[in-house]
């Protein structure tokens, strides 16, 4: 059973459309909507669907299967990456690059790796505020 061809893409959005596919199909695989082994629209659904060329298309699958996400069998079509460790292998590749931008950012204000770690460490002792409308002991 294939996926829906349903994204939702913006033309004001400064991400180019290829780029909004990848991060969109992306996000599916990393919350467990798009399962592995689940067909993925044809090239050609997806570009009528979302109202984008064949070409767009193409490209953004080109970079989902560079990444490792999608694979595409000829004269069968596009599907999601057989590894039930995608999702987790996915989050730790974004948390990756949200880890480099933190030191790249803290390298330009000069805060050393010595004070990042206190911060996580004072982070880590801090409470957690209680969501549930109680108090946190």
């Amino acid at each position: 059973m294939a996926v829906s061809a349903e994204l939702f893409l913006s033309t004001t959005d400064s991400t180019p459309m290829y780029q909004q596919i990848v991060d969109q199909i992306t996000a599916k695989v990393i919350a467990g909507d798009w399962k592995p082994g689940q067909a993925l629209p044809s090239i050609r659904e997806l570009a009528s669907a979302s109202r984008v060329s064949v070409i767009t298309v193409k490209r953004a699958y080109a970079d989902l299967m560079l990444a490792g996400i999608i694979v595409t069998r000829h004269g069968m079509g596009s599907f999601v990456a057989e590894s039930s460790d995608l999702p987790t292998d996915l989050l730790r590749a974004e948390f990756t690059q949200h880890f480099d931008a933190l030191l790249a950012c803290a390298a330009r204000l000069g805060i050393t790796r010595n004070e990042i770690r206190h911060m996580l460490d004072d982070e880590q002792a801090a409470p957690t505020p209680d969501t549930s409308g109680g108090s946190t002991p």
